[in-house]
């Protein structure tokens, strides 16, 4: 049933003792409960947050006053004095939005202490909230860069989280409940991806990417839709992960006034700003006018909520949402959505991009929801042709190539996206050159790869168990530590690793050669008949990847505002294992998975004919209803 703030109020006043004085806010979908004695609510055997959160059915946190938060200077100097040395803080980080501290530390259970007791003595000396990590292994600039801007925008950002959870707790609008989505790009197409959900209470959007391709009349989704206007009407945005393909136009939304949640995994909030940031640095590059300026993506950070794996929050009146492991790339997440309550309830599940097995980073997609009615799924490899190698294979495969080529002095160049497939395909060449198979050289690592990587270290519980053991002991352990990965730090050192006639492996951004330090290898190597092209993701059509790919012996390159033809003579190589996609069979036992099978069916995220055979097949499997959609139309899911 769905309460009003006041009567949310009531119900709480009817468990806390007389005697604790508190109050009660929002904290977007959360409730808040600020209370001077914090530890009355979580400490003892009557965990008086965990009643609340069962009678009212809606996450609690419980804040500490701000009277009884100490300054900064005295966060330090407690932390020095009550955390022992051998913890080996290396970080204090202040979130006033949050009341919370974060101590980044090289060994976290030294910190915590027996049973807690360092950390409990922490929190009633400091009075803020106390959460320790394991400082990463590399540092991410990104990461420190996002924390001390939430730390300058604290009290905005506590204002704007009431802000957000009042909206979600407004009174009930009349009419009988109905739920629609309409397609605002991906659908029969890959990129710019964007889908609304309408109900009669509220507008929910999912993801809001850009589309690799040279047309520009294609790469921003259908934000004129007269569905989608005013903006003030939408509730919440979902990120879903971060590509730029479904994330790169998000700031747009905000240089046009758009201020309302954005809910992501902490993952991808680092990953999508890093990706942004980039995107508005190599459209100047290409001489084109940036879509958004940085202000519009730090008004955007501003905005983000984080959602962890499995917290099930409120993000609009009448819609529940829960993000679960996709298997795609760090902090990838399906999207599970409950709309409605009691018989008018629909559940949709947005898969994301899914990989439905474990990789070398990842777990594989999850499968386990309650009941799905509508499933909206991507469709990237769900042609009947699309069959991939295991990772194990394309591993193996690579590896060969590598003692190939480099055994003969060449030199291996890979498009990659800096985050997914960058790390996988160093892991592989880490796993080769550890095994003594091959005498190791140096693989070059050019573009945002590195602060990619660094972003995965600050967020191992979103790795896989083996890796994540794997980066928590460090050292040798580490494969992302090894000798051989270097970062090519500017333009001079790129030429000189140009006319380096030694063999060398390099990992350069852009994934689909439309940009990016990629091309510089590519319009110096690929007349080289010694040297190897190595694509190991997807090429999309129109792309100069797409184009090499399907075999195109000379290309023309625009270089400093000039065509030039670049002749190929150099071996091409798909490696079609790596691919952070399920392929058609995975996809079919995704589908296959879910219990009980969902009745609806709408298939995204692949060119036209992809699409169109994947909801054949789809319907022909498992006798439900199937959809591929074109842009801009609205199916009625309710």
């Amino acid at each position: 049933m769905r309460l009003t703030l006041t009567e949310l109020k009531k119900k709480i006043a009817t468990v806390i003792p007389k005697n604790i004085d508190y109050e009660v806010d929002l904290e977007a979908g959360s409730i808040s409960i600020i209370t001077k004695t914090p530890k009355s609510f979580v400490d003892g055997a009557e965990n008086l947050t965990v009643k609340i959160a069962k009678l009212v059915k809606r996450k609690i946190v419980v804040r500490p006053h701000p009277s009884i938060l100490v300054d900064e200077k005295q966060v330090h100097e407690k932390v020095s004095q009550i955390i022992p040395p051998e913890a080996e803080v290396r970080k204090i980080w202040l979130d006033p939005a949050l009341s919370e501290v974060i101590l980044e530390c090289d060994n976290p259970t030294a910190a915590v202490g027996p049973k807690g007791a360092h950390i409990l003595e922490l929190r009633d000396n400091i009075g803020w909230l106390v959460n320790v990590v394991r400082a990463p292994s590399i540092e991410s600039r990104t990461q420190h860069d996002i924390r001390r801007y939430r730390k300058e925008m604290g009290d905005e950002r506590k204002a704007l989280m009431r802000k957000f959870g009042t909206r979600i707790y407004r009174q009930k609008r009349s009419g009988e409940p109905w739920v629609r989505i309409t397609a605002l790009g991906s659908y029969r197409e890959v990129g710019r991806a964007m889908h609304l959900i309408t109900t009669n209470e509220s507008k929910v959007l999912v993801d809001v990417g850009a589309k690799p391709t040279t047309n520009k009349n294609e790469i921003q989704p259908f934000f004129s839709a007269p569905e989608l206007m005013p903006l003030d009407n939408l509730d919440a945005i979902v990120i879903t992960h971060a590509h730029v393909d479904h994330i790169a136009m998000l700031p747009v939304l905000f240089r046009y006034g758009y201020r309302g949640p954005v809910y992501c995994t902490p993952p991808t909030r680092d990953l999508m700003t890093l990706l942004q940031i980039d995107y508005i640095k190599v459209s100047a590059a290409e001489g084109n006018e940036p879509p958004y300026s940085k202000a519009d993506i730090q008004e955007c950070i501003k905005h983000v909520i984080d959602i962890n794996w499995g917290e099930k929050t409120d993000i609009a009146p009448d819609i529940k949402m829960t993000m679960e492991n996709a298997g795609h790339i760090l902090g990838s997440s399906s999207v599970y959505m409950n709309v409605g309550e009691g018989k008018n309830e629909h559940r949709i599940l947005f898969s994301g991009d899914i990989k439905y097995e474990k990789s070398w980073l990842f777990d594989a997609a999850t499968v386990r929801y309650p009941k799905v009615d509508t499933l909206i799924i991507e469709s990237t490899y769900g042609g009947p042709q699309d069959l991939q190698p295991t990772r194990e294979a394309a591993s193996h495969e690579l590896q060969e190539l590598i003692m190939d080529v480099i055994g003969r002095g060449g030199k291996i160049f890979c498009p990659v996206f800096a985050v997914g497939r960058s790390q996988e395909v160093m892991i592989a060449i880490d796993e080769l050159f550890k095994s003594g198979k091959v005498s190791p050289c140096t693989v070059w690592l050019d573009g945002m790869i590195s602060e990619a990587t660094a972003i995965h270290s600050s967020h191992p519980k979103f790795l896989n168990r083996d890796l994540r053991k794997k980066m928590l002991k460090g050292g040798t352990e580490n494969p992302f530590h090894s000798k051989w990965f270097k970062q090519v730090e500017s333009r001079d050192q790129r030429e000189s690793i140009l006319l380096d006639p030694s063999p060398c492996i390099v990992l350069a951004t852009s994934g689909m050669m439309t940009g990016g330090p990629i091309v510089e290898y590519f319009k110096h190597w690929a007349p080289e008949p010694s040297n190897t092209l190595c694509f190991v993701g997807y090429q999309a059509s129109g792309t100069l990847g797409s184009r090499l790919r399907d075999g195109h012996s000379t290309v023309p390159l625009v270089d400093k505002g000039q065509t030039l033809m670049i002749e190929v003579n150099c071996s091409l190589r798909k490696i079609d294992g790596f691919s952070g996609h399920s392929d058609r069979k995975q996809l079919m036992d995704y589908v296959a998975a879910l219990n009980p099978t969902p009745r609806k069916i709408i298939c995204h995220h692949g060119d036209a004919h992809t699409c169109n055979a994947f909801r054949q097949g789809l319907r022909e499997k498992f006798r439900v209803q199937t959809y591929a959609p074109a842009n801009l139309e609205t199916l009625r899911l309710l």
